[in-house]
């Protein structure tokens, strides 16, 4: 299933009906008088978060979404059937935007959460509303209400614990296929990983759903490369694990370039609880990795140094070593939150 996550629809609740203008024809009574029923309620339209689905490929070719007309009046006072709402399934995680995108119509971020985007329009009123001492043959009923109508986007931002960063070609894809049942694709070449990949880590009977995101590259925020375009997964992840290729001459440099393409985004990404993870080490000659990593250390100066760890993803190196790291902070900041949320 081919990944997408974002869509422009154009939704339209249904038309209410409209009122009846009859009257009552019966044998023997003579003054029969109006009838007319009122007209039906418009269907409404209502997005509705469903799990295990990650893409909103189903709006990709169809952009035009029309809910249920209310059914007309009817004489001897029947009121027409209301239109049914229709209810347009999206992935948890979605947010609805408007046209222009400087409204947040809602975000589905629970499984089943319900967002009623546009109102069915009311029916109209029969002649019998208009019957009076005065106007005893009212000739006269309402038309329905149109429907509510809006061109809305809509963006998917995946649900996820655990987001893989860091710049094409460091690893990330490895990473994610060595600790969980995830195949991505892996290839020597930048880019390999066109959409985000999701997959599950095991750690002690307990479940963390990772995505790998599409490597970045300097300017990523303004659009450069694939960066632009998935950093708001990112913003869902509770940690970030930043993958570094260990091949690399400066790690300081390249490190400091993806933090600023994350500070430049926006969203909170740095203030998102992060693992550094130096890769590929099975690579680097012992000596050459000690004076790399002393070389790192030094680059943050008086500032506070990031949690590291060193790893080989190919060479099954240290991968359990990282679960438990991983596992262990993951904790610390459920804790966190669970004590905030208590003290508040």
């Amino acid at each position: 299933m081919k990944f997408l996550d974002r869509a422009k629809i154009f939704i339209q609740a249904g038309h209410g009906g409209n009122g009846s203008a009859s009257f009552r024809h019966e044998k023997y009574i003579e003054f029969g008088g109006p009838n007319g029923g009122d007209g039906g309620r418009g269907g409404d339209i209502v997005f509705r978060a469903v799990p295990n689905v990650n893409t909103l490929i189903d709006y990709r070719f169809k952009t035009k979404f029309v809910a249920e007309r209310g059914q007309n009046g009817m004489g001897k006072m029947r009121t027409g059937s209301s239109g049914e709402t229709l209810v347009l399934p999206v992935p948890t995680g979605t947010v609805i935007l408007s046209e222009n995108e400087e409204i947040v119509y809602a975000d589905l971020n629970v499984d089943g959460m319900e967002y009623r985007a546009a109102r069915g329009g009311n029916g109209g009123w029969g002649n019998l509303h208009f019957k009076s001492p005065t106007n005893r043959t009212p000739r006269q009923a309402n038309d329905g209400l149109p429907g509510e109508e809006r061109t809305v986007i809509l963006q998917l931002k995946l649900i996820a614990d655990i987001g893989l960063v860091g710049f094409p070609n460091a690893g990330k894809s490895t990473l994610l296929s060595a600790v969980t049942s995830a195949r991505p694709k892996i290839a020597n070449y930048p880019f390999t990983t066109v959409n985000p990949q999701l997959g599950v880590m095991y750690a002690h009977n307990r479940e963390f759903v990772m995505v790998d995101l599409p490597g970045l590259i300097e300017g990523a925020h303004t659009g450069v490369g694939l960066g632009d375009k998935f950093l708001g997964h990112a913003e869902r992840t509770k940690m970030i694990l930043h993958v570094i290729d260990g091949t690399e001459n400066d790690w300081g440099t390249r490190y400091a370039a993806i933090r600023h393409e994350m500070d430049s985004y926006g969203g909170g990404l740095l203030d998102k609880p992060e693992l550094v993870v130096i890769n590929k080490i099975d690579a680097v000659d012992k000596d050459e990795l000690k004076n790399k990593m002393d070389a790192f250390k030094k680059s943050f100066g008086r500032k506070k140094k990031p949690e590291m760890i060193v790893i080989s993803a190919a060479g099954q190196i240290g991968i359990e070593d990282l679960i438990e790291r991983v596992e262990q902070k993951f904790l610390n900041i459920v804790g966190c939150e669970i004590k905030e949320n208590i003290n508040e």
